[in-house]
């Protein structure tokens, strides 16, 4: 919950009136690489949700950056969580190199409306099988030009001058104020 990237990606939520909570799942706190299992990783997504209820007003967006996404995707068809929406930053489609739709099935049983962060270099989401794949869950997805899946920018050739953070952050703002809170 402390990586650049995460730390990135909730202060510029928050500068676009996103609040965001997060949090280590227990491989992360153990300080281990290899990820904990789906139903380990899906409780504590319902856990953290469960915090925010107690300890926030809602609405309720789920979501993640990477694994996170995915796991906040199973979990909210697993522990059956009611949510307004999930916000997915560079979901892991397929592993690199094997492009393949097959992590995303589970989605088309997902009612809440869904809005992909993905950038256009990001190695683990094609962007012909991405779009795709939003199509089919009449979800929303936003390409971040030239970011890759940790939202590295080439500067060069960049087209927006914004911060990637920025631009998705302004993104989700869009989402949510169109999706959650008409």
């Amino acid at each position: 919950m402390r990586h650049a990237t995460m730390q990135s990606i909730s202060e510029a939520f928050a500068a676009a009136g996103i609040s965001s909570l997060r949090f280590n799942f227990p491989f992360k706190e153990a300080g281990k690489f290899r990820v904990d299992s789906k139903d380990v990783s899906t409780r504590t997504i319902g856990a953290a949700l469960e915090f925010a209820r107690e300890n926030y007003a809602g609405p309720y967006c789920l979501g993640g950056h990477s694994f996170g996404g995915r796991m906040a995707s199973h979990a909210v068809l697993d522990h059956r969580l009611d949510v307004a929406a999930l916000v997915f930053c560079a979901f892991p489609l397929h592993p690199a190199g094997k492009p393949s739709v097959d992590r995303a099935h589970h989605m088309d049983a997902i009612e809440s409306p869904m809005l992909f962060l993905s950038g256009t270099r990001d190695k683990l989401a094609e962007c012909g099988l991405m779009t795709q794949v939003a199509d089919r869950l009449d979800a929303t997805l936003r390409w971040l030009d030239t970011g890759d899946h940790g939202y590295r920018i080439l500067k060069r050739s960049r087209v927006r001058e914004d911060d990637i953070f920025t631009e998705m952050a302004s993104h989700a703002r869009q989402f949510v104020l169109k999706n959650v809170c008409p």
